[in-house]
């Protein structure tokens, strides 16, 4: 069975999107060798996207790296929104409900993750209780503002603990 994974880079001050969702830092730290990003993007079985992102800045845009983990994933794309376009690219499927757009993502992948991409996405994963994982990758890179990798005012203790055998970023989220 699928597990849901919320995998993303991040700037060592927690933010995985500069002021206005701006990607444009990330691709100064694109690229080289990275062998787990490399084994979850041959373990992603589907993505599901909040529409921000789905939507938003792509640091590869109009090049052949455009698109989810540098243009490299082809694969079912979920985007939960309550404003699906008019008219929808044929490859992605526009849900209304996150539990719904779960369920779908999680059938679509099966027995690989559904990689979440982007922060509010993730957040309500966590409320719901639907997130099983957490991977960061850090770029070496202070932004000072913008989208943090999580963020709930007031504050939320999530616990995560480390997965055996994995990169020392790579978490178990406990409920």
């Amino acid at each position: 069975m699928a597990k849901v994974l919320y995998s993303a880079t991040a700037s060592l001050d927690g933010y995985i999107a500069g002021p206005g969702g701006d990607m444009s830092w990330l691709s100064d730290h694109l690229g080289g060798d990275n062998p787990t990003a490399e084994r979850l993007l041959n373990n992603v079985g589907a993505i599901l996207a909040g529409n921000g992102t789905f939507g938003g800045d792509d640091p590869n845009r109009g090049t052949d790296s455009e698109g989810a983990f540098g243009g490299q994933y082809h694969g079912p794309v979920f985007v939960l929104t309550h404003r699906p376009p008019a008219e929808p690219p044929a490859d992605v499927t526009f849900v209304g409900d996150l539990h719904t757009a779960v369920a779908q993502a999680k059938e679509a992948a099966g027995d690989r993750y559904v990689n979440i991409l982007g922060a509010n996405v993730a957040k309500q994963c966590i409320e719901a209780g639907l997130l099983d994982e957490v991977l960061m990758f850090f770029a070496p890179v202070l932004l000072g503002d913008g989208v943090r990798m999580f963020d709930h005012p007031g504050g939320t203790k999530v616990r995560l603990e480390p997965l055996p055998g994995e990169t020392e970023h790579w978490y178990r989220v406990v409920y």
